[in-house]
């Protein structure tokens, strides 16, 4: 995927955020581009500025209103798409939610949705667009998490989620290969966008403590990075010295990850 011109992209996730903030990058190397999410309003609003990136009139543009956690849905809804847009060229799963907290008050019903938000969602448009995509290949791009590689304090439901998404897509990218469909997975650290706002309203000091060891990126910057890694067709897309550094760290030396945060959550248990 070496140039987006005239490429149909589809992004789950699109109405706000990194979802948004790509869909604007591509906008401006020309994509059609057919954006999902829940809410109606949120959509019609991120499409008309999306449009407003447009370097093209014959540039396209659409969203639908989806609910990637129900597979009914999502095949309803896809197909749907294909019929109006065409096959996509780029599948980008960016949907996704946390409530961080201490495992014992995370509930059953809060770990089951959060596995269908962010994990059964890439596996429903996945399952229903890659016996289109196959017919002319193209590029599958997961959104995880630096929680997707390293286990934080307050995020076991959200961790369980993004680890299962680096295993899923490591398995799909070899399957993929022989039909010319590649896989990247997106690895952000916190990021400043709507949904980090969320995060904060239920994280537990410690995870806050340990959030503060690294700076917040900015959703244009992650669409950045995340763009130039499908460009290079990298596996593994990491914005950020902050990130590159951790994944290095927790590959080679996991004992000082562990001795880092141990200290970090130590510190805080002290002030309490």
């Amino acid at each position: 995927m070496k140039d987006f011109d005239n490429k149909k992209i589809f992004i789950t996730g699109g109405s706000s955020g990194i979802g948004l903030a790509t869909a604007n990058l591509l906008a401006r190397k020309g994509s059609h581009i057919i954006i999902f999410a829940r809410e109606k309003e949120r959509l019609e609003a991120a499409k008309n500025e999306i449009k407003d990136n447009a370097v093209s009139k014959d540039q396209k543009f659409s969203c639908m209103q989806l609910d990637v956690s129900n597979h009914k849905n999502v095949e309803k809804v896809m197909l749907n798409a294909i019929k109006e847009f065409g096959t996509p060229d780029v599948l980008i799963n960016c949907a996704g939610r946390a409530y961080p907290d201490h495992f014992e008050t995370i509930s059953f019903e809060q770990f089951d949705e959060t596995m269908k938000t962010n994990l059964y969602s890439i596996w429903n448009t996945v399952s229903v667009l890659l016996p289109h995509m196959r017919k002319k290949g193209g590029h599958i791009a997961n959104v995880s998490s630096i929680a997707g590689f390293v286990g934080v304090f307050g995020f076991t439901d959200y961790c369980a989620s993004k680890f299962a998404i680096i295993g899923f897509s490591e398995a799909l990218k070899s399957e993929l290969k022989p039909d010319g469909i590649t896989v990247s997975v997106l690895c952000p650290p916190d990021t400043a966008t709507p949904g980090f706002e969320v995060e904060n309203r239920t994280k537990p000091e410690e995870t806050k403590a340990i959030s503060a060891n690294a700076k917040l990126m900015y959703p244009d910057k992650v669409a950045e990075a995340f763009i130039k890694g499908i460009i290079k067709e990298k596996f593994l897309i990491i914005p950020g010295f902050d990130g590159k550094f951790t994944h290095i760290a927790k590959r080679l030396f996991p004992g000082l990850v562990y001795y880092i945060m141990d200290r970090t959550i130590k510190k805080v248990g002290k002030k309490k």
